[in-house]
């Protein structure tokens, strides 16, 4: 018996030593590392940056290299008759096999402006996309904090409903003693014993709660749903911070990566004005070559063997009628930068909203938290007073079950209000674009 007791024991320790312990600050890291969105959102940047350079290769020499071979049918030599000579004079013999290697290079000189414009456009489209994957970073942060705190809160008024259930049964234990000693009646226990077992119940949906917001966070942070996590805090993190609204608009309209990232677009939507007028201009290119071939046709008569030749040259290309092509891609780009100047006014409208609301929302969970404050000194004095005068037989169950139930409640409340008081002020801080990583 011993033995097993021991083995238990032991299994127990290992048990809680797998058990994950994570603070805000690790989960925060634990979840941004292994989330999925980032990585999405991290590919687009390598892309887009991937685009510049392909962009940029466009400006640069091509340098390409082409071979060929050609079997071709066969004829009679190209021969010529002559007066006073019995015999054709053959002037070139037939060649039947061709075989040619050519060494290009091409440097474009002037494009209409085209291939200036969509590098830059290219570079702001990154830089754009980059600051949404910050943005991303963001989101993703506060989701992870807002799993973290529903974690925190459901384990609370677990924990709370928990240490009112021991108060209960002492309470419970005492009422029996009472009924031995004929101090209180029947009824007086029953009604202890139908609010106990009303507080197990409570007890099971509240452990059901936190068995689910451990799987939302354990989803959250990039845990296995079942993993038995636990997390971290200390109680005197929530504090409270004074804001001023105007001092938080314009931090948001300067510091919100949304913003940036559509001024950045416009940008490069300009960009593509520019690239797309670029059929109204002509086309310069420098070009050279060098052949290796066999026969080389420029070098007459046509030899049977391998002749190198090269040649350098400008070349111009310029479309003079298109049918309206150029004019219509130009007012496609035109209306796509129209549509996102439009959609930064919306955005702007939409952050002075969000901010002003998440503003408020701070204001009454602050004020909530310094309630619950002052009702949980009142309930606690309450519940005190009601206790001894129970333990004097000068109160009725009833009262102290009415004592403890506004008790648990106030404790429930500003335990919850904490919780809501530091996700406002979360909530706010994203809004006005600062990091919550």
């Amino acid at each position: 018996m011993k033995r097993i007791l021991l083995i238990n024991i032991i299994l127990s320790s290992i048990l809680i030593g797998q058990i994950k312990q994570l603070t805000l600050e690790e989960s925060l890291e634990l979840g941004l590392r292994s989330s999925k969105e980032l990585k999405i959102s991290q590919s687009k940047v390598t892309a887009s940056d991937a685009k510049i350079s392909e962009v940029g290769s466009m400006l640069l020499p091509k340098l390409s290299l082409n071979a060929s071979y050609t079997r071709l049918s066969e004829v009679d030599p190209f021969q010529v008759t002559v007066p006073f000579s019995p015999m054709p004079i053959q002037i070139q013999e037939s060649i039947f096999d061709n075989y040619g290697l050519q060494l290009s290079l091409q440097q474009p000189l002037f494009t209409g402006f085209k291939l200036m414009s969509l590098r830059k456009a290219a570079k702001y489209s990154f830089e754009a996309q980059t600051v949404e994957h910050t943005k991303e970073i963001n989101e993703t942060a506060l989701r992870i904090r807002t799993a973290f705190w529903s974690f925190y809160k459901a384990q609370k008024v677990s924990e709370l409903i928990e240490e009112n259930l021991k108060a209960l049964a002492k309470h419970l234990k005492n009422t029996r003693e009472f009924l031995e000693n004929g101090l209180v009646t029947k009824n007086d226990l029953l009604k202890i014993d139908v609010q106990y077992s009303n507080l197990k119940l409570k007890k099971i949906d509240a452990q059901n709660n936190v068995n689910l917001a451990r799987v939302n966070f354990n989803k959250a942070v990039g845990l296995r749903l079942d993993e038995p996590t636990q997390i971290k805090i200390d109680d005197n993190f929530f504090d409270v911070t004074v804001y001023k609204y105007d001092d938080l608009l314009n931090e948001a309209l300067e510091k919100r990566e949304e913003l940036k990232a559509l001024g950045l677009k416009i940008k490069a939507g300009e960009e593509n004005i520019s690239a797309a007028q670029s059929g109204w201009f002509p086309a310069f290119y420098l070009f050279g070559h060098i052949n290796y071939n066999k026969p080389n046709q420029r070098i007459l008569p046509l030899e049977n063997k391998f002749n190198s030749t090269w040649g350098v040259g400008v070349s111009m290309n310029w479309s003079l009628w298109d049918w309206g092509n150029t004019k219509a891609k130009t007012i496609q780009a035109e209306q796509q930068v129209i549509q996102t100047e439009e959609m930064l006014k919306l955005l702007k409208e939409g952050v002075e909203t969000e901010v002003y609301r998440n503003y408020l929302k701070l204001i009454s969970e602050s004020d909530k938290v310094e309630v619950s404050k002052k009702v949980i000194e009142s309930a606690e004095e309450n519940y005190r007073i009601t206790n001894e005068k129970y333990l004097q037989q000068l109160a009725t169950s009833s009262d102290l079950i009415d004592a403890e139930v506004e008790l648990l409640n106030a404790k429930t409340q500003l335990a919850t209000s904490k919780v809501d008081l530091e996700l406002a002020k979360t909530e706010l801080e994203k809004s006005v674009g600062r990091k919550i990583y």
